[in-house]
């Protein structure tokens, strides 16, 4: 049996040289393009998209937790002694010296902590919320992500500060006798309500921050007013009846007082809760609109 043998010359030109006779962009592997737009006019967030970008919210929260705590003495210590130190001085001035305390039953400094806790958390929210696109103004203009992640992000160091103020919380009430009823059931609820509160807010804040420095000079004082105009150091029976619909514009009217009801076991005040709910919804809507409106100005004028 003889062997033959078989030259490059004897084969097909498709077979013998393949890489000269075959175009280059047939051998080049095929390119995906993405080509990223902004959304015009004022349209609805895409929380399709937020979902996808799930794992960044959580990475940026649990940053923000971080770089709040460290480096410190007390460390999570101070999400207590903030409220307990806020708690001394309006028992010492508003509930001894200014006879608040006569106008509530049971323990003023268990009245008091009971709505200095929704209100640390949004005011934490906001405050953080407000100047987030500041501070990630490097972040913002190199690399695209949804916006709206960042002031999300930053309402997990207030409810990590609730959490914890949650845990002193119920110890007060075991120490006065407080009792613990179904009413804990709605905490959940205003719970939720107050956290978009703080967003809608939040968001509407970061914008203008963005837009308008003036902003990040105000907002320190806003949330500060905002505090007396709600009822923490005082009850809501010392409103008169005819305002209080107009004073529960106020959202977060409606979420302390669900809180306090909660905790302390006291009625419900529903015209002024479906006020606030209202105010909270509409809050929300108008922040996210705002921001989403302004979002593709942010890496321009950061």
């Amino acid at each position: 049996m003889s062997a033959t043998a078989t030259t490059v010359s004897d084969m097909p030109e498709a077979l013998a040289t393949p890489a000269q006779t075959r175009p280059a962009a047939a051998l080049a592997p095929a390119t995906v393009r993405t080509v990223i737009e902004p959304r015009s006019g004022w349209q609805l967030v895409d929380f399709a998209q937020l979902w996808r970008y799930r794992e960044l919210l959580g990475f940026l929260a649990w940053r923000d937790v971080k770089i709040r705590y460290k480096q410190t003495v007390l460390g999570a210590m101070w999400a207590v002694l903030q409220p307990l130190l806020t708690m001394l001085v309006f028992t010492i001035f508003f509930g001894r010296f200014g006879g608040m305390s006569h106008n509530v039953e049971g323990a003023y400094s268990v009245f008091v902590f009971s709505a200095l806790l929704p209100w640390q958390l949004f005011a934490t929210a906001v405050t953080q919320a407000g100047q987030s696109l500041v501070t990630s103004n490097n972040l913002i203009s190199k690399v695209y992500f949804p916006r709206l992640i960042i002031p999300f992000s930053s309402v997990g160091t207030g409810i990590v500060d609730f959490a914890v103020s949650l845990v002193v919380m119920f110890a007060m009430m075991a120490w006065y006798h407080v009792t613990f009823g179904p009413w804990l059931l709605l905490i959940p609820v205003f719970f939720l309500g107050t956290v978009l509160t703080a967003l809608g807010v939040g968001t509407l804040l970061a914008a203008l921050v963005i837009a308008y420095r003036d902003f990040r000079y105000v907002l320190t004082f806003l949330v500060q007013i905002w505090m007396f105009a709600s009822p923490v150091a005082y009850p809501l029976s010392v409103v008169p009846e005819k305002y209080r619909l107009w004073y529960a514009l106020n959202p977060m009217v409606g979420m302390i007082c669900g809180f306090r009801s909660a905790f302390l076991g006291e009625g419900l005040p529903f015209g002024c809760l479906i006020v606030s709910s209202v105010t909270m919804f509409l809050s929300v809507f108008v922040g996210l609109l705002y921001f989403r409106r302004s979002e593709r100005r942010f890496a321009d004028i950061i």
